[in-house]
């Protein structure tokens, strides 16, 4: 039986279990929204920008561990996804983008908003394609589902010209697919797996370091097992966080340039490190010489091409996490490491975080805590910057997926939009972006979105008027030269008037959402309660915290680990 290509992809997305897309329309792909109109079990969500809609699409996926989808115009409705795809791409997201093209015989011709989609894409996503005969769209978009999912996940773009939406062809859809030279490794080696064992045995100071990995391979209880039978302490990366629960006793927290003193000492103290899921990136090592100077270092990944790429690895296991940690439950004996966890736990209560400055306006800190404290079991999304470190270092989580953030691009106005994506993966869920002035500002016309959807996201402000992680550089190392990162049309009215620019409340009401704004913790508490009580539509928090808050520990570029500046160094 034949069918238009259009009717191809809607058959293809519900055999691949998508209930949800999100998306923008555009000239070129009218077949396709013409189709899914007509189409009740695909809920369609459009974003009122296609940066929205790739966010959403990711902020779903890594919410529910599905592929999120995403479907945009030719042209600039393709290249406004570029930064969306490049975050999913770093990150390991799995999504579906379709994009539009031009008709098969405009190609090349500069038609109208035509764009090399596959070229500018290539580099920032896991896989493309371009589809150029009408025959060819169910196996490639069989193959797009596969890749996006296997193996290292990450996002396919597909772009199909437009006479390809309307052409016909057999509507049959391939059960399953084959990939020449693709084949992930799923089970680690054997030999690699004792000898991470015998390392075990010999260490007297092991340490475990977890990435976000361990959240795609689904491999979150397997790794508490393995920790809670070895009792060795714990450590994360900024996307390893929620893997293990924030109050589990041996959690030391995250580590990096704005990690706590705890891990950081650790890291740099072990004679074991094993990494799992992680990338060793610039941020959560520092100097790479001074990186875990004493310490073998055992690396598990999926991604043969990241171990090893910026530390020396003497035990690397290429393999899924979850399948490898379960291997290595039955492999390693426990071990009495008593004065190493006696060191570890010294350090958490000799150097404990700190909230900052409580006045004039409020902690950062103070105000992600009783977020936590109403919403202990919220989906907490984040914008890049400050707010995303605060959130990192303060929020209490416990289970996984609940902490979705732009780890390897830091991508600024990301947290908005993904939490909608969040939202439409996990209706049973607050879910909350915890945003600076400054990031939610980049996707803020998003507000329509949810409240056409009547999404109850909260949008959590830590609102200071500065871009604060660049102001917060240039206080320590340029002399308070703030060079465009002061974002208040006019400081000293705002200043007495304690509004901000714009006024967050306002703009909430002129979408139709709620908003409150909050100076002292007891209008916090009172806030935070309000946001409880409304279900129906997106709230604005606007909390005025102090201008010039900064995050510490901090490491300063070209330190060591246990360099770090902490609050009193950095206050003085």
């Amino acid at each position: 039986m034949n069918c238009s290509g259009s009717q191809m992809v809607i058959n293809a997305l519900k055999k691949e279990g998508v209930d949800t897309v999100f998306g923008f329309p555009g000239g070129v792909v009218i077949p396709l929204f013409d189709e899914l109109y007509k189409e009740p079990a695909i809920k369609v969500v459009l974003t009122r920008h296609e940066q929205g809609a790739i966010h959403a699409a990711d902020g779903y996926a890594r919410a529910t561990g599905k592929t999120g989808v995403c479907i945009v115009t030719s042209g600039p409705g393709a290249t406004n996804t570029v930064t969306g795809l490049a975050t999913a791409n770093f990150d390991s997201v799995p999504i579906v983008c379709i994009s539009g093209q031009v008709p098969t015989n405009m190609i090349g011709n500069d038609a109208f908003q035509e764009a090399d989609t596959v070229g500018i894409t290539r580099p920032v996503t896991k896989h493309n394609y371009i589809i150029l005969d009408r025959k060819e769209l169910p196996l490639k978009l069989k193959e797009s589902f596969f890749l996006a999912q296997s193996g290292r996940p990450g996002p396919i773009i597909i772009d199909i010209p437009k006479d390809v939406f309307t052409g016909e062809a057999d509507d049959e859809y391939p059960e399953d697919v084959s990939i020449l030279g693709y084949n992930p490794v799923y089970k680690g080696h054997k030999g690699q797996i004792k000898k991470a064992a015998q390392a075990f045995s010999e260490a007297s100071k092991p340490l475990f370091f977890i990435g976000g990995g361990v959240h795609i391979s689904g491999a979150a209880p397997s790794f508490k097992k393995l920790a809670e039978k070895t009792g060795i302490p714990v450590i994360s990366s900024l996307m390893g966080i929620a893997a293990i629960p924030s109050d589990y006793p041996d959690f030391l927290g995250m580590l990096g340039m704005h990690g706590t003193y705890a891990a950081n000492m650790a890291v740099s103290d072990c004679d074991l490190l094993i990494g799992i899921g992680v990338r060793f990136d610039d941020r959560a090592t520092g100097d790479l010489a001074k990186f875990a100077p004493h310490a073998k270092i055992i690396h598990i990944d999926i991604d043969p091409s990241a171990i090893a790429r910026n530390v020396t690895v003497e035990v690397p296991i290429v393999g899924d996490a979850r399948i490898i940690l379960e291997d290595l439950i039955t492999n390693i004996e426990k071990k009495d490491i008593t004065p190493w966890q006696e060191q570890v736990h010294t350090w958490m209560k000799d150097k404990p975080l700190t909230t900052g400055p409580t006045a004039p306006r409020l902690s950062p800190a103070n105000v992600i805590r009783r977020i936590s404290h109403f919403f202990p079991d919220a989906v907490i999304t984040t914008e890049v910057g400050q707010n995303q470190m605060w959130a990192a270092l303060f929020y209490q989580f416990k289970e996984p997926r609940t902490w979705i953030t732009s780890g390897g691009l830091g991508t600024m106005g990301y947290g908005f939009p993904a939490a909608i994506g969040a939202q439409f993966g996990r209706p049973d869920r607050r879910v909350i972006d915890i945003a600076g002035d400054g990031s939610f500002q980049m996707n803020s016309q998003e507000l329509a979105t949810a409240v056409h959807e009547k999404l109850p996201v909260i949008i959590a402000i830590l609102n200071n008027g500065y871009l604060g992680m660049v102001r917060q550089w240039q206080e320590m190392f340029f002399g308070r030269r703030y060079s465009s990162t002061d974002i208040l049309i006019d400081r000293e009215n705002n200043e007495k008037d304690g509004i901000g620019t714009p006024d967050f409340v306002k703009l909430a009401d002129a979408y139709g959402a709620a908003g409150f704004r909050a100076r002292t913790m007891e209008e916090v508490d009172d806030v935070l309660q309000k946001a409880m009580d409304i279900t129906d539509r997106p709230i604005i928090l606007d909390f005025h915290i102090n201008y010039e808050a900064n995050v510490f520990p901090m490491v300063p570029p070209g330190a060591g680990l246990n360099e770090m500046v902490l609050e009193e160094d950095g206050n003085e």
